[in-house]
């Protein structure tokens, strides 16, 4: 049987389908992290590595965001969006590092600088 998005014609089909291929390849990762993951220590150099990686691509996405933005965005100011990202990293220090609040004062700064 050749399963593919439109093989059965039960209304459930397409919804199953893509529950299932949307999900399996990205749930067989996060099953194999949870019995990998139990064996590694929180200082181990591989966590440390796996931590600096993660934090890299984090800090490459919003420079890219900040540097060279698409949509909308880039209708704003570099000085603005710059000036965004400083003003919710002074509030995240400020708060005790709470990143709800850091991102809410950036996205503050840049809507009101917007709306007025």
């Amino acid at each position: 049987m050749n399963l593919t998005f439109a093989s059965l014609e039960a209304w459930w089909w397409p919804y199953a389908f893509i529950l299932l291929a949307g999900s399996l390849p990205t749930n067989i990762w996060r099953w194999l992290g949870v019995f990998v993951g139990g064996a590694l220590h929180n200082d181990s150099e591989l966590l440390l590595w796996v931590k600096a990686v993660a934090s890299a691509l984090i800090a490459a996405v919003i420079s890219k965001l900040i540097l060279f933005p698409t949509g909308p965005l880039a209708d704003t100011s570099v000085l603005l969006r710059v000036g965004a990202a400083a003003f919710g990293m002074i509030a995240f220090w400020l708060c005790k590092k709470n990143i709800l609040v850091g991102v809410v004062a950036a996205e503050a700064v840049l809507l009101a600088a917007l709306f007025l």
